[in-house]
């Protein structure tokens, strides 16, 4: 048996914005350690099929993560399904790139809901759960862009921001009750949104899913609180770029982040990722 499953197994994972992309490929090494993973997701249809193909350790459950009551009602399910919960991976996240001043109120509101109060709400629920058996790990994640910006993702990097806050203060504010928390900070993610968003990200930057699922798993078995980079490498660049001059730092970030967007904003709908 592997470390990892020596120290995973039978343990109750649930991941938000799972059926696809990071959520997808999360949930797939969750269950390749040996935990019983939940997968929630919006499009439920889609979730059922990403859960069968990773077998009998996967459920899939209908969840809106910005909706309280939905997200209660999923992890009551997941724990009468399952049993107790022990991780829970606020991972569904949507990205609008655009112009800002163009952006309409319906995507930064979107944004907002999805990517900040889903978080919230989401760790606040576990996070009562946890802190009654002293013990569990809530696993945010964030992005390179809250640690830094860049022209075209001002909603987004903001959103990204806040969780990276929220996760070092829930860090110090829970650990005393047992409860851990860690915030992952993935580079520009391989998804199908940039495809359909019409946005293209310089290759030299892309992150593969399974390998920010990899860094996910890693942090759960090692009960580490992070900030975790996706690539490692990531973490001492970044923060050697705000050393630069603020000429050659934006130049820098410019030409790493996102270019070709097709219009002023892109409408939600075409956006939605489970990351």
């Amino acid at each position: 048996m592997s470390r990892r499953a020596k120290l995973l197994e039978g343990r109750v994972v649930a991941v938000t914005g799972a059926a696809k992309g990071i959520g997808a490929a999360t949930a797939a090494a969750f269950a390749a350690a040996g935990a019983r993973v939940a997968l929630g997701d919006i499009d439920i249809e889609t979730a059922h099929r990403t859960a069968a193909e990773i077998g009998d350790r996967a459920s899939a459950f209908g969840l809106d993560v910005s909706d309280a009551s939905s997200f209660e009602s999923f992890l009551d399910a997941v724990e009468s399904e399952l049993g107790p919960l022990d991780v829970l991976v606020n991972n569904a996240g949507i990205i609008a790139p655009g112009e800002f001043l163009s952006e309409s109120d319906d995507v930064t509101r979107k944004q907002l809901d999805v990517n900040v109060y889903g978080v919230i709400v989401g760790s606040k629920l576990a996070g009562r759960r946890f802190a009654a058996v002293n013990g569990g790990h809530i696993v945010n994640i964030a992005s390179t862009f809250g640690v830094t910006a860049a022209p075209g993702l001002a909603t987004y990097a903001a959103t990204k921001h806040a969780i990276v806050g929220l996760s070092e203060a829930l860090q110090q504010e829970l650990s005393p009750l047992g409860v851990r928390v860690t915030a992952v900070l993935p580079g520009p993610v391989r998804t199908e949104s940039e495809i359909r968003s019409g946005s293209l990200v310089r290759k030299i930057v892309k992150v593969e899913p399974a390998q920010v699922a990899d860094a996910i798993v890693e942090a759960v078995a090692d009960q580490s609180s992070g900030p975790i980079f996706v690539p490692g490498p990531f973490g001492p660049v970044l923060r050697g770029a705000h050393l630069l001059p603020r000429s050659l730092r934006e130049g820098a970030f410019r030409f790493m982040t996102w270019s070709g967007v097709t219009g002023p904003d892109v409408p939600v709908e075409s956006v939605h990722e489970s990351r």
